[in-house]
This record gives C-alpha cells, sequence and structure tokens, in this order.
C-alpha cells in the first residue's frame, strides 16, 4: 500500500511539471500523454488492488474502459436499455468518489477525471436519447433482436462455425418476422454484404435517421438477416489481411471470458493491465474508424464488424471486473475468498432446506472459528501490517456466523417441535390402551 501511494505521488508531481510547461498550449497531445495515460492506468489498477476502490486513483481506469465501451457501443448502432443502466449507475459512483477526495488528491488528477466523466457522461446522454424512442411495447422485441444480433457475432467468432445453432437463430429471426407482417429484403444483384455496408447508417439507432420505434424493429430486424447471411457465406473465415489482428483479439477475448470462471480465485486487478494496453493499441491503430492492413487498405465489413466486436466484447469482460472488484487488500484476498465460498455453502444449506442435526454445521463453524482466531486485537494482520478491506472481510465473517446461527436455530427449534409432537402421540396411546406411560428423563418405557 505504501508503495502504490509512493508512486501515485511520483506520478501527480510529473502532471504538475507537465501542466506547467503546456500551461500556454493545454490542447496538445503526443507521445508523453499515451505514456501518461498508461501510467495512470497501472496506478489506477494498483488501487484497486489494494481495496481502495471507493478512492479518486482507482476511478481512472474504470471511466478510460467506459469510454471505449460508449464508444463502440455507438460504433456497433444497436445496444441494450441495461447496458447503459449499468454505466449510468457506475458513473454517479464515480462522481462520488472524486467528491470524496477533493481533500485527500491533487486537483491536476481531479480536474483530469472530472472532464473524463463529463465525456463519459455525454456520451450516455446520446445513446439513451436514441434509445427512448422506443415505446415499452416494441421494447420486449428490440431487447430480444439485440441478443440475437450479438449472439449471432459470436457464433462468428467460434473455432468451429455452429453452424446448427445459427439457424436456430434464422428460425427465431423468420418468427420474429412473421409476427411483424414483414418479408424477407431479397438485395437482388447484390450479395447481403453490399447491402449491410449500402445500408449501415440506415440500420443504425444511433445514426439518428429513424425516428420511431416500429422503424427501429423493422431495421435493426433487417440488420440482423443481413448479418445472418453474411456469417452464413463466410462460415466463420476471415480476410487473410486481418488474421493476424483478429487471432490475437480472439485469444484476448477468450482468456478474459475465461477468467470471469475463476476470477474469485486469480485475478488480480493489475492483470487487466496487459489487455487493455493491447486492445487500446489495437483500437488506437484505426483510421477514421476502420481497421486497415500493411497496405493501408481498409477491411472489408465482415472483417469490421467482426473485430469490432471482438473488441467491444474485450472491453465489456474489462469493464466487468473493474466494476465487481471487492474493496479488499489482495494481502487479504485468500481469506475473504474463502468467506465468499462458505457463505455461498451456507446460502446452498439454507436454499435445501436447513439441516437435520446441529451437528451438520460443525465444519462451518470449525471452518469460521479458525478464520475469526486468525484476528490480533480485533484485525486482520499481514506480516506485521493492517491491509486495506478489514470492514469487509470482519463484516462478511460475520455474516457468515448469523447465518450458522440462524441454520442452528432452526434446526433446534424443529427437534423441539418433533419431541412434542412425539409427547403428544404417546399420551393419546396411553389413554386409549394404557400401552406407554411416560417415563422421567423423557423417554417411553413399555408397560408391562
Amino acid at each position: 500500500s505504501a508503495d502504490v501511494v509512493k508512486y501515485y505521488n511520483q506520478l501527480i508531481e510529473q502532471v504538475e511539471i507537465l501542466n506547467q510547461i503546456r500551461e500556454t498550449k493545454r490542447d496538445e497531445q503526443n507521445r508523453v500523454d499515451t505514456v501518461l495515460d498508461d501510467c495512470f492506468q497501472l496506478i489506477s489498477l494498483f488501487f484497486l488492488t489494494i481495496g481502495r476502490n471507493s478512492e479518486a486513483p482507482a476511478v481512472y481506469s474504470a471511466i478510460s474502459t467506459v469510454k471505449r465501451l460508449l464508444d463502440h457501443l455507438k460504433e456497433a448502432g444497436y445496444y441494450s436499455g441495461k447496458d447503459l443502466e449499468s454505466i449510468a449507475h457506475n458513473i454517479e459512483q464515480w462522481r462520488g468518489s472524486i467528491e470524496r477526495g477533493r481533500e485527500a488528491h491533487s486537483p491536476h488528477l481531479l480536474t483530469l477525471l472530472e472532464a473524463r466523466i463529463h465525456v463519459c457522461q455525454e456520451r450516455l446522454q446520446e445513446l439513451q436519447n436514441s434509445l427512448s424512442r422506443l415505446s415499452p411495447e416494441v421494447m420486449g422485441t428490440y431487447e430480444r433482436l439485440v441478443s440475437i444480433l450479438r449472439s449471432l457475432s459470436a457464433c462468428n467468432t467460434r473455432s468451429k462455425f455452429p453452424a446448427k445453432e445459427v439457424r436456430e437463430f434464422e428460425r427465431q429471426l423468420l418468427d420474429i418476422q412473421t409476427s411483424l407482417n414483414e418479408s424477407r429484403d431479397a438485395h437482388e444483384g447484390k450479395t447481403a454484404e453490399q447491402t449491410y455496408a449500402e445500408r449501415l447508417a440506415s440500420l443504425s439507432l444511433t445514426e439518428g435517421g429513424i425516428s420511431d420505434g416500429p422503424t427501429v424493429i423493422r431495421a435493426l430486424l433487417a440488420r440482423c438477416l443481413l448479418w445472418l447471411e453474411v456469417i452464413q457465406e463466410r462460415h466463420g473465415k476471415i480476410d487473410d489481411r486481418f488474421q493476424e489482428n483478429y487471432a490475437k483479439l480472439v485469444k484476448i477475448r477468450n482468456t478474459l471470458e475465461q477468467m470471469n470462471l475463476t476470477q474469485a480465485w486469480s485475478l488480480r486487478e493489475t492483470d487487466l493491465y496487459s489487455f487493455q494496453r493491447q486492445l487500446d493499441r489495437v483500437d488506437e491503430a484505426r483510421v477514421n474508424g476502420n481497421f486497415i492492413d500493411d497496405q493501408g487498405r481498409p477491411a472489408d465489413l465482415h472483417a469490421q464488424r467482426t473485430l469490432l466486436y471482438l473488441l467491444r466484447k474485450s472491453y465489456a469482460f474489462i469493464y466487468q471486473y473493474i466494476v465487481s472488484s471487492e474493496p479488499v487488500s489482495e494481502a487479504l484476498l485468500p481469506i475473504y475468498n474463502q468467506l465468499l465460498t462458505l457463505k455461498r455453502c451456507l446460502i446452498e444449506v439454507r436454499r435445501s432446506g436447513g439441516v437435520d442435526s446441529p451437528r451438520e454445521l460443525y465444519p462451518y463453524s470449525m471452518k469460521l472459528n479458525s478464520i475469526d482466531n486468525m484476528k490480533r486485537d480485533g484485525k486482520f494482520m499481514v506480516g506485521g501490517e493492517v491491509p486495506e478491506g478489514q470492514a469487509s472481510v470482519v463484516g462478511l465473517l460475520a455474516e457468515c456466523f448469523d447465518m450458522a446461527y440462524e441454520l442452528r436455530a432452526e434446526s433446534e427449534e424443529r427437534d423441539v417441535r418433533v419431541e412434542e409432537d412425539g409427547e403428544d402421540g404417546d399420551g393419546a396411546g396411553a389413554g386409549a390402551g394404557g400401552g406407554m406411560r411416560e417415563v422421567a428423563n423423557g423417554g417411553v418405557q413399555v408397560a408391562g
């Protein structure tokens, strides 16, 4: 933690020097700015790693990722309302982090963060305004079409083209087409790819050419059907000129997707830096939004939309990992992750009806007590230091203890009810035939 703060302060010193040099040329951008951005990205991820998520420096990486994600959502032309809801919610949280940091952090950093958030807010508002054209009546169909379009793009990037799965999506699209009383675009004399390229602007929610909900739905349906034809013709094969970029982006996407399964145990926030940097370089190499080959020639539509999808998907994974990062230092993560696992197990036990006997809770109680005994003076110590995230770990530990206590109490209550029911039954039997009588210890004795 001390090392991170030291490097952060050194970085702020360099920013102040740079601002003095550029006092009369604030808009200048060169290689220094690229390196500066990389430094801030890394420092931001360091703050997340040591559990200081709510501080202003931790916000930088998240804002940079969201800016790219919003740009790609606009470029894609269609997006889900849920995409925007999550981003809007987190932008407000980041604003709060900046406000709380006014006394503790450099005004140079806060000014930079505020400017970036302002840019994100403007782009977000633009996308929200485009989505506001849709009425609640058509929103369900719209969301379904967006989901199908993204699923088709995912199929297009599989190692083996899933023809059967794609045909199922085609069936779903034709069902929607029938329900809307629409007919399929024949595009005679032109390929689906040529037609898609010509109509891209008119088939986009964000270009401003579509004014009402039903027209949006028809345009999106047409786009889905054209893209379906394109990927069926290509069968997952991308232009050889862009094979290198494609392979790089697929590898990044697959690695980030795999991390989704093991995140709680293996992900360090700083691991994301390498992926961010690689993605940024691919994105920044585009010319006027186009991916270009070694000769400076732009990609065809299939390669362009495929590479853009992989970029957007990878940035979406990074955004997801950053916003779900727990405010716990890396040093405390092993304990925190064990408690998360215990909590999930206890929730599952409760969901399945609880335990038959308090003895079944012994393994959980023993583990919780062993973790609790690791504290010194009420704190979890690592190497003589008190890592960040104490409140989160202690709170989770208390939550697990409470759940175990509730399960034990419920089990004991059930035992009491069973005993009471048994006693009631024994009394009735004795009155009827005198076959059994109660004994002092609460058991039963067969009458002679």
